[in-house]
C-alpha cells in the first residue's frame, strides 16, 4: 500500500478513502432524515384526509339507499340496489331548485360586490395617504374581531327600518362588509412594485385607470382566490338568511335544507340527497379553481 506525505506527515490512501466515505454518509444522513419526515407527514395527511372523506362518502352513499334500507341493521355501505327515489322525492315535494337558484344569486352578488368594495379599499389603505389612515386601517382590521352574531339585532332592525326583508339586497348588503378580505388584498398590494403604477401616471394614466388597467390584471391570483372563498362562505351562510327571510320563495340552501330536515322527520335519503344536491356546485368550483385558489393563497403568503 502506497504512501502519501502531507505537510510533513505521512497518511495512507486507505485513511483517506475513509475519511471520505465518513463525509459522504454524513451528508447523505440529512437527506434520509428529510426523507422519513416527509414520508410521515404524508402519511398524517392521508389519515386525515380519509377521516374528512368517511362522512361525506356516507351521506352519498346514503343517499343512494331505498329509504328503508337508511335505518337496517347491521349497517351496510353497498345498499341493495342505487336508487334515485330520494332525489325524485326531494325535488318534487321541496323548492330544492328554487333554493338553488336564490342561493346562486345571493353567492354571486356578494362575491361581486365583496371584491369590487375591498379591492377599492384595500388599493386605497395600500397606496394613498389620507387624513388618519392608520387609525381608519386599524378601525377596519378590528372588524375581523366582531363576531358576526354581535350584529344580527341591529342589521336585521336596520333591513326591516329599510324594508328590505324577504329582499335580496337584505341578504346580500350585510354580507359585503369583509375588514379580512381587505387586509389580504391590501397586503398583496404592498408587494406590487411602484414602478408598474409610476410608469402608467407618466403615459397619463390617472388613480382609477392605473388601478384597472395595472393592478387588477397583476392580482388575478389573489383576486380569485378571494372570490372563491368569499362565494363559498356567502353559499354556506346559514345564520343571516335564516334571520332575515320568513318566505320558503327566499329561503337559500342551508335554511331550505334545515326546513327540509324538520318537514321529512327521519327520511335520511331524502335529506342527503337534498344535502348532497347543495353540496355539488361547490365541489364543481373548486375541482375547477382549485389551482388558481393554491396560487392565490400562496402569492399572498409570499408578497404579504
Amino acid at each position: 500500500m502506497s504512501d502519501t506525505t502531507l505537510g510533513g506527515g505521512t497518511t495512507t490512501t486507505s485513511t483517506i478513502s475513509s475519511a471520505v466515505k465518513v463525509k459522504r454518509a454524513d451528508r447523505r444522513a440529512p437527506s434520509r432524515r428529510s426523507t422519513l419526515g416527509g414520508t410521515s407527514l404524508s402519511a398524517i395527511a392521508l389519515v386525515l384526509a380519509v377521516l374528512w372523506l368517511v362522512p361525506l362518502a356516507w351521506a352519498v352513499d346514503t343517499a343512494f339507499k331505498p329509504e328503508a334500507e337508511t335505518t337496517s341493521i347491521p349497517v351496510t355501505w353497498i345498499p341493495s340496489e342505487f336508487t334515485l327515489d330520494a332525489f325524485v322525492s326531494v325535488f318534487a315535494q321541496g323548492d330544492l331548485l328554487r333554493w338553488l337558484l336564490n342561493s346562486t344569486i345571493v353567492a354571486v352578488a356578494v362575491t361581486v360586490l365583496t371584491l369590487a368594495l375591498c379591492s377599492m379599499a384595500a388599493y386605497g389603505f395600500s397606496r394613498m395617504d389620507f387624513p388618519f389612515k392608520k387609525a381608519v386601517l386599524a378601525l377596519v382590521l378590528a372588524g375581523i374581531m366582531v363576531p358576526p352574531q354581535v350584529l344580527i339585532v341591529p342589521l336585521f332592525e336596520q333591513m326591516k327600518a329599510l324594508r328590505l326583508v324577504d329582499t335580496y339586497p337584505g341578504i346580500v348588503l350585510p354580507q359585503v362588509v369583509a375588514p379580512a378580505m381587505v387586509f389580504i388584498l391590501k397586503k398583496f398590494f404592498d408587494g406590487i412594485p411602484k414602478e408598474y403604477e409610476e410608469a402608467a401616471e407618466m403615459d397619463g394614466a390617472g388613480p382609477l385607470r392605473t388601478f384597472w388597467n395595472v393592478v387588477l390584471p397583476m392580482s388575478k391570483p389573489i383576486l380569485t382566490a378571494v372570490a372563491i372563498f368569499t362565494f363559498i362562505h356567502a353559499w354556506n351562510n346559514f345564520l343571516w338568511p335564516f334571520i332575515v327571510t320568513t318566505e320558503p320563495d327566499m329561503m337559500t340552501v342551508p335554511v331550505g335544507l334545515a326546513a327540509v330536515q324538520g318537514s321529512y322527520g327521519l327520511r335520511y335519503a331524502q335529506i342527503m340527497a337534498a344535502a348532497v344536491a347543495a353540496g355539488l356546485p361547490l365541489v364543481i368550483i373548486y375541482a375547477l379553481f382549485q389551482r388558481q385558489v393554491v396560487r392565490g393563497v400562496g402569492d399572498a403568503g409570499l408578497k404579504g
